[in-house]
């Protein structure tokens, strides 16, 4: 249980530090361009909403690995999803994204937490 627990844990602080350091680190600066596809309203108002929703869907996940009753197979998802990704951006960055290293620990946390 401990492992759910802590993949929850590294879930939430990647959603958080996600929405607020991608807000002033990525996002501000961005929309500050207006130029070329920022210059359109549309297009900024979503950028920013899907950023954000990605998020959301983090803390979404962090709640599933740990609600009474999930089933095993949905946490060995989110789980195997998680390292996916965490991995997948550790190759693709070439280790340079400070963020693959906890996307990968909360997938494996939940393949742990779902198998013991």
């Amino acid at each position: 249980m401990i492992w759910l627990w802590l993949s929850a844990a590294f879930m939430a602080t990647t959603a958080l530090v996600h929405g607020a350091l991608g807000e002033k680190r990525l996002i501000q600066p961005l929309l500050a361009l207006d130029q070329g596809i920022m210059a359109v309203d549309l297009a900024r108002k979503v950028f920013r909403f899907a950023w954000h929703a990605m998020s959301v869907l983090m803390l979404v996940s962090a709640a599933s690995v740990v609600w009474p009753g999930t089933p095993r197979a949905l946490i060995l998802l989110i789980g195997a999803a998680w390292t996916a990704v965490g991995l997948a951006d550790g190759l693709y960055t070439r280790g340079r994204h400070i963020g693959w290293p906890i996307l990968t620990a909360s997938g494996v946390f939940a393949i742990l937490g779902a198998a013991a």
